[in-house]
């Protein structure tokens, strides 16, 4: 295997001797987000009769849709979220071309804007796409820099962004806080919003909550090591139409079965062997609603930190204590907000599709959705109005829904003030608390794929994966590892895994 024309680096695995699970071969797949179907396509295509079970009543995870109906009667689909597709989720578009093959509904969006009080902008269009032409030129650019104050940057700092390496980079920085390393940098208050405090809460985490090693594998995994540069695409259509009934589709084909809007409440040891009456049967996996599924030979836990949790405590036979300490030990980051409004009146035709914001206590990016989505093109244009949607991460718990809604509606007019006489015809405001946290010390008791418990691997955007990688790109990756993992002990051909470079272009290479 090679590298990629895109930049992209194989993953080594073992090679893997047979295309297909033997006759017969079963495995029950916990959780039906990105994770959970990756892992469900790679152990369908290789002959293993899989069982999707999902909470839920849909597929999707943090990507599920539901209907809103609005006053004028009109369906339209929701979800949790705008969410971007940038070009280095290698894994993740191998994933989509399952049901996308030329990745035909993906739009590349031309700029990522940062917008600030005062109309400041930075904008990431048209960088170089090696470092450290990346960076210069970012700076060169940049409003809220000047040459002189390249005197106070802490060159040294600043230079582990270029030496990322993922032994060393933790060693030295994941007992420090984000913050700390921010702080260190000593760049302008003003840059450092424009060019960092946007990047970093991007990941949910507050930055004096976050692990600095953390951090600066986001900032080598999306800038440092990929010539794709900070700009991405989206899908053209909502998650429904364009990802979840076609994968439904896609894997009910291969033999794939789904139970939704079922919980699972345990995991045991299954049934002794009929042949023998002694070893155990692979899994018996537990429901709410008194079903069941016996005897599966493979188990992949992809449901989120706190259904991995429950269903880990209420199972003694699933791995050792300090695997089960670990799985117990893990975090989750503070809540995220999601207001999308539907307008009476458009907003102004140069407005951006996707705009990150600096300098606001909680507004952190703006979205329209006319100008990419195709439902929501529809209804913009029948209605004549507009769909934005507003985020806040890592919002402060004592914040009340009243305030943080204020505090939004308020950096929506000032950085688009067309929007200050629009009458809301409808919206839908969430306020969730399910993303992982990445917290000072955690790595080292983060669990990776593969679990002392023989048939069972876990995957998710929680995992600790061996390359750089984040978000979705870490939830699919994590499917596909915890499937090949699986199939290892039948030596099937592996599903290919690829990786941005390991090593930043300044690490020393071992």
């Amino acid at each position: 295997m090679t590298r990629g024309s895109d930049g992209r680096r194989p993953f080594a695995q073992r090679p893997g001797g047979r295309e297909r699970a033997p006759e017969g071969a079963t495995a029950v797949v916990v959780g039906g987000g990105l994770a959970g179907i990756a892992a469900a396509c790679v152990l369908a295509e290789r002959g293993v009769g899989v069982t999707v079970v999902e909470r839920e009543a849909s597929l999707g995870g943090r990507l599920r849709t539901w209907t809103e109906r609005l006053p004028d009667g009109t369906e339209l689909r929701m979800e949790r979220g705008f969410h971007a597709f940038f070009r280095q989720y290698y894994n993740l578009r191998e994933l989509l071309r399952r049901v996308d093959p030329d990745l035909g509904r993906l739009t590349r969006l031309r700029d990522y804007p940062v917008l600030a009080p005062g109309g400041a902008v930075q904008s990431f269009e048209a960088l170089p796409s090696r470092p450290p032409w990346n960076i210069i030129s970012l700076v060169r650019r940049a409003d809220t820099f000047r040459y002189r104050d390249l005197l106070r940057v802490n060159g040294l700092a600043a230079l582990e962004m270029l030496k990322f390496d993922p032994e060393g980079t933790y060693l030295r920085h994941d007992g420090t806080t984000a913050r700390e390393y921010l702080d260190s940098l000593r760049f302008p208050p003003a840059a450092r919003r424009m060019m960092f405090d946007v990047f970093s809460h991007s990941f949910f985490n507050p930055e004096e909550e976050m692990s600095a090693a953390d951090l600066l594998m986001m900032f080598h995994f999306y800038f440092m090591a990929n010539p794709e540069g900070l700009v991405f695409d989206v899908l053209d259509d909502e998650f429904e139409t364009s990802l979840w009934t076609p994968f439904r589709a896609y894997l009910e084909g291969l033999g794939v079965r789904f139970r939704l809007g079922t919980q699972i409440t345990a995991i045991e040891a299954g049934s002794a062997r009929r042949d023998t009456g002694a070893e155990p049967a692979g899994w018996r996996v537990r429901c709410a609603d008194a079903a069941e599924v016996d005897g599966a030979d493979l188990v992949v836990l992809a449901a989120n930190v706190p259904g991995l949790q429950r269903i880990v405590a209420s199972s003694p036979d699933l791995g050792d204590p300090a695997w089960r300490r670990d799985v117990a030990g893990l975090e989750l980051t503070l809540p995220f907000a999601v207001w999308r409004l539907w307008l009476d009146r458009p907003v102004r035709p140069d407005r951006p599709p996707f705009a990150g914001t600096a300098g606001y206590p909680f507004l952190d990016n703006i979205s329209v959705y006319e100008t990419f989505e195709d439902e929501s093109r529809r209804w913009a244009d029948s209605a004549g109005g507009s769909v934005v949607e507003l985020h806040a991460y890592a919002v402060p718990e004592e914040v009340g829904e009243a305030e943080l809604r204020a505090s939004m509606l308020e950096g929506l007019h000032d950085l688009y003030p067309e929007t200050r006489d629009a009458r809301v015809v409808h919206e839908t405001f969430r306020l969730d608390r399910d993303c992982p946290a990445f917290p000072p010390g955690g790595d080292a008791h983060r669990p990776g794929i593969g679990t002392p418990a023989e048939g069972v691997a876990l995957a998710g955007d929680f995992v600790r994966l061996p390359f750089p990688t984040a978000l979705m790109e870490r939830a699919a990756a994590s499917g596909f590892l915890a499937a090949n993992h699986l199939l290892g002990r039948w030596d099937v051909r592996p599903e290919p895994i690829w990786s941005v470079p390991r090593l930043g272009p300044l690490a020393r290479r071992r």
